[in-house]
């Protein structure tokens, strides 16, 4: 990430957190009948969860970009450190559903899974980074 053109890199961090919120709420609001078995993820009997928890993700996206444009008096948003405890509450749970869950799914669908933990892992690391290395 390019941190020296003006923009703060919790500004960046939370606009890019924001971004993939937004796709992931939209593909799950959206949820084509094809998806599942293209993706390779655990079915589901009908589309209620899949919705609402594309909603949920749609609504933070939302929210991270409306702190990442903050401005004095304006509304506030989801912060960088509701971010990180999402990413990592979100992450911890896939993680032990991959580990000990016994899911019956594609290898495709596996890979799939853990590579969105560590995406979330990762981001939240990049975040608590710029949090602590903050400059007063």
């Amino acid at each position: 990430m390019d941190f020296d053109r003006g923009t703060k890199p919790r500004t960046t961090l939370l606009r890019v957190d924001g971004a993939i919120n937004l796709v992931l709420g939209l593909l799950l609001m959206a949820f084509p009948s094809g998806l599942v078995e293209a993706l390779g993820v655990p079915p589901t009997e009908d589309r209620f969860y899949p919705t609402v928890l594309g909603a949920v993700l749609f609504g933070m996206g939302i929210a991270l970009l409306l702190e990442s444009n903050r401005l004095p008096g304006g509304i506030i948003g989801l912060g960088l450190g509701g971010a990180i405890a999402i990413n990592l509450a979100a992450a911890g749970v896939l993680i032990v559903w991959l580990i000990w869950g016994d899911l019956e799914i594609p290898t495709r669908g596996g890979v799939l899974l853990g590579v969105l933990a560590a995406g979330l892992v990762t981001i939240s690391s990049f975040e608590l980074w710029v949090r602590w290395n903050r400059r007063p």
